[in-house]
């Protein structure tokens, strides 16, 4: 019996489990599997479009001219997002929806990989960008490179985010409701962490899990960019780090209207997280179910022959080496099968868990070739 660091003395409930039912059956790619991840997901039964658009703010900043608008997606507070374009151009252009990470940072969501019209926006985003990102908002760098960018908040974060007053008070008691700025993020932070669990609680009460919910709402503000005059129609894209590179995947697998998606930082087979990398995930990458259906990397590809890039990087410890080398063998075998083995690009890199700055070029330079 493999002994499962989490696990420990309940780690031969694996084999248990694996002997009610099959886990992780080969999904090949075609409507039946994109059917099956709809399923699962749940929230894909209505209407995916934004209700009452505003644009409150423009702005040109270091060669991008931006807007800062909002929508409802039917529940909640207003979803809040940037859209950054090249500046002195009109279109018409590629458009790609920038997804941001989870990072245990929901204070903000957008602003992590994206400059409004004062620059950066907040205390520790510096610093998180300094780790993840190479120091920079790679949105913003990515409208002058050409595209349309629609960069938004998601289901918990930024605009979207839980006020502490309508958290339980054992957990809103947690955080500190005074001092620097920086701590209040901090603090605020610290508790959201815990209150995802008792979201995805709701969640599924609702039928649906927090997978879902986040990407419904990823599916609406992609109809938003699609919306958009000066965005080709059909040359689209999406594109996310981590938490972000789960949202890219998830949301290539529920929508159709995508020309290309790009996972960076968030590919492994379920299998590799048995052994204590569960720990480190959030409830986004655990749709209810799946695992009788497919695997991760059989959601990822169950648009194939649709251009795909996945970055890895090597040291990344959220994930297994053995993990991420089965899900690209899958993912690869998957692109084959449908007869279009280079539409999907694996790019390996060094390092730890990341989008740097030669992770950014060359994410950018795909995206230029496929769009």
């Amino acid at each position: 019996m493999t002994n499962y660091r989490h696990l420990g003395v309940f780690s031969d409930l694996v084999d248990a489990a694996k002997r009610q039912q099959p886990l992780y059956p080969l999904a090949r790619p075609g409507e039946a599997t994109q059917a099956k991840v709809r399923a699962r997901l749940g929230f894909c039964s209505g209407p995916e479009t934004p209700l009452n658009v505003q644009t409150h703010a423009h702005w040109e900043r270091d060669g991008v001219a931006g807007e800062l608008v909002s929508w409802s997606v039917g529940y909640g507070p207003r979803t809040e997002a940037y859209v950054l374009k090249p500046a002195g151009k009109h279109g018409p252009l590629p458009g790609v929806l920038a997804l941001h990470d989870h990072g245990g940072f929901k204070f903000y969501g957008k602003e992590k990989i994206a400059d409004g019209p004062d620059g950066i926006a907040a205390p520790l985003l510096q610093d998180f960008r300094d780790g993840c990102y190479g120091g920079r908002a790679y949105a913003n760098e990515l409208a002058r490179a050409g595209f349309v960018v629609v960069a938004h908040d998601t289901f918990l974060w930024g605009s979207r985010k839980f006020p502490l007053e309508d958290m339980p008070a054992d957990l809103s008691a947690r955080a500190g409701a005074s001092g620097e700025l920086a701590a209040q993020i901090q603090s605020y932070n610290n508790v959201a962490g815990a209150h995802e669990h008792l979201v995805a609680k709701y969640c599924n009460l609702l039928g649906t899990g927090m997978p879902g919910v986040v990407c419904y709402e990823d599916r609406v503000a992609l109809n938003y960019l699609c919306s958009r005059a000066e965005v080709v129609p059909g040359r689209v894209a999406c594109l996310g780090l981590s938490g972000g590179g789960n949202r890219s995947a998830m949301l290539a697998a529920s929508h159709g209207g995508l020309k290309a998606a790009a996972i960076v930082g968030l590919m492994t087979t379920y299998e590799g997280l048995l052994d204590h990398n569960a720990y480190s995930h959030t409830w986004m990458l655990y749709p209810y179910g799946l695992a009788l259906d497919m695997d991760w990397a059989d959601l990822a590809a169950c648009r194939a022959p649709l251009p795909l890039l996945v970055q890895f990087d090597e040291e990344d410890d959220l994930f297994t080496p053995d993990g991420m080398r089965a899900a690209h063998a899958r993912l690869a075998d998957h692109y084959a099968h449908v007869g279009a083995p280079g539409a999907y690009t694996a790019q390996w890199y060094p390092g730890p868990h990341k989008f740097d700055l030669p992770m950014q070029h060359a994410a950018f330079d795909w995206l230029k070739a496929v769009l």
